[in-house]
């Protein structure tokens, strides 16, 4: 699975139209996501002090556009090469709403950190 934060405000509208488009998708012609392991990291370093956030599960095989696995975009050591864990799914056009196979809330804790929903907690 990979993961994409957006408002949860979003959700309902993508449901409904049977895509999502990020903004980075007009910008930098892809969107971002996540795998597991890298949600809080992204979570806490570019979405700090907002609410209202969900995480969409997503089911690569499920995708209608190319997925690809590369470097970060803002790598914070720009002169080393990425393990594989991590490289970050970047998806190359809209993601079909058929491939969510989850949607969670995704929360701040009371010391402002976001934490994984439950239901991916002990994965």
């Amino acid at each position: 699975m990979i993961y994409h934060i957006l408002a949860r405000s979003a959700v309902q509208a993508a449901r409904e139209c049977g895509e999502y488009r990020a903004a980075s998708l007009a910008t930098e012609g892809f969107m971002h996501c996540s795998q597991l392991q890298q949600v809080l990291p992204v979570a806490n370093a570019f979405y700090a002090g907002q609410s209202g956030l969900a995480l969409l599960v997503i089911d690569p095989a499920r995708l209608h556009a190319e997925l690809r696995y590369e470097a970060p975009v803002h790598p914070h050591a720009a002169d080393a090469a990425p393990a594989d864990h991590e490289l970050f799914p970047h998806l190359y056009g809209a993601l079909n709403f058929d491939a969510v196979v989850g949607v969670l809330d995704l929360n701040a804790a009371a010391n402002g950190k976001f934490a994984l929903p439950l239901e991916l907690a002990n994965k």
